[in-house]
């Protein structure tokens, strides 16, 4: 894994066999423009400056790492957290979009549209468009702004627009054509801020590298605290670009990396999301692979508690990591993702995004294995988009 990350992606942008860009030519030279910008940008002082000051100042960055006292207690192992929930936004989201919102700014761009499934993204890019004063166009599914509604607010407050998107499920794959489409309407004006390691290239790269700030961290700061890296890092994925942000700093490293998928409510097709578990190559959304598909060829129905995780594709370098046998990806049903938001907030004070609390179970599960390792969560956002939603619909819980 030494070359890893000169390696891939290649300048097609593919890893291995997924990844590329399958989108009409018209948004293809648009992304032709996002990429070589984005070359040029990364490697320039004064964009790196600036976004190592954004991060400082107004992120509230490096976000610490925390150690489970009670939790490391019950279940054996030493159970730490890397805190993105405390990233301005609550989540890691904000690393990505005031990136692409000042590669935006750049291009002369006014306008940033993307979809969101659980508010995470779009809060965090309304943020950064209220930053850097340009105008932002969020998608969500008419599901999701029913279960995530305090983030609908926010958005709104921060000045987004929020387009209802009620054809389909009404989540993020419906979130996601609703967005594109809008984009679609006007490229040269607006850019399309894809809120994961997923889509065309450059997207998946781009995303990648502007969160690989939460392993670089994470890597220096597990070190000053033990004098080594944990054994186990462990981190939720839907498109997966928080878990692609902590796994990149160790992929050379002597660790043991879980990607944590949503099992939904059973692993029948359509209630649930275990993209890696149970799909197979596919094309979704202008990039290819594995995906779950329903018995046409098509992109299948999805189902996650987590409004942020049900997606039927996933990013293209998980498959390449998958396939590599460098990530084992698991999964955790809504019940066991539920039982660990609860158990969090109520022996750590930390409330959990249901996004997170999959990893969280997963850590729980895994901690019992090794009772005698260090297990590192990537704890990507906070909870408080959810507690209505939970609290509606599950109550407070009887732990």
């Amino acid at each position: 894994m030494r070359d890893y990350l000169k390696e891939y992606p290649n300048k097609e942008g593919y890893f291995s066999n997924y990844g590329g860009s399958f989108i009409p030519q018209d948004i293809q030279k648009e992304m032709d423009k996002i990429l070589v910008a984005y070359k040029e940008l990364s490697q320039a002082p004064e964009f790196i400056e600036e976004l190592r000051s954004i991060r400082k100042h107004y992120q509230g960055r490096p976000t610490p790492i925390y150690y489970c006292n009670r939790m490391s207690e019950k279940y054996g192992a030493d159970i730490y957290l890397k805190r993105e929930d405390l990233n301005h936004s609550g989540a890691h989201k904000l690393n990505h979009c005031m990136g692409e919102a000042l590669l935006a700014k750049h291009l002369g761009k006014k306008k940033l549209i993307a979809e969101t499934g659980a508010g995470q993204h779009g809060v965090a890019l309304a943020t950064a468009a209220a930053y850097f004063g340009l105008e932002c166009e969020i998608h969500m599914g008419a599901v999701d702004i029913q279960k995530e509604h305090p983030n609908v607010v926010r958005m709104k407050i921060l000045g987004a627009k929020v387009v209802s998107v009620n054809h389909g499920l009404k989540t993020l794959k419906e979130a996601v054509d609703s967005a594109f489409e809008a984009y679609m309407k006007d490229p040269i004006n607006s850019i399309y801020c894809i809120g994961s390691v997923v889509g065309p290239h450059p997207f998946p790269m781009m995303v990648r590298d502007f969160q690989q700030v939460v392993g670089i961290e994470a890597r220096e700061q597990f070190l000053e605290l033990r004098g080594e890296n944990p054994d186990n890092i462990i981190a939720c994925v839907g498109g997966g670009s928080n878990a692609m942000g902590i796994f990149g700093a160790f992929l050379n490293d002597d660790v043991n990396l879980y990607g944590v998928e949503p099992g939904g409510r059973d692993l029948k097709l359509g209630n649930h999301s275990a993209t890696l578990s149970l799909g197979e190559e596919g094309i979704i959304h202008g990039f290819k692979c594995k995906l779950l598909k329903d018995s046409l060829g098509n992109p299948a129905p999805v189902h996650s508690i987590a409004s942020g995780l049900d997606y039927p594709g996933v990013g293209p370098e998980h498959c390449l990591l998958q396939d590599l046998k460098r990530v084992e990806y698991v999964n955790i049903n809504d019940k066991e993702c539920l039982e660990s938001f609860y158990e969090l907030s109520r022996l750590e004070g930390i409330i959990p995004a249901l996004e997170s609390s999959h990893a969280v179970a997963y850590a729980c599960k895994l901690a019992k294995e090794k009772s005698n390792d260090s297990i590192l969560i990537n704890l990507s956002g906070r909870g408080d988009k959810d507690i209505d939603y939970i609290v509606e619909n599950y109550g407070l819980g009887n732990l």
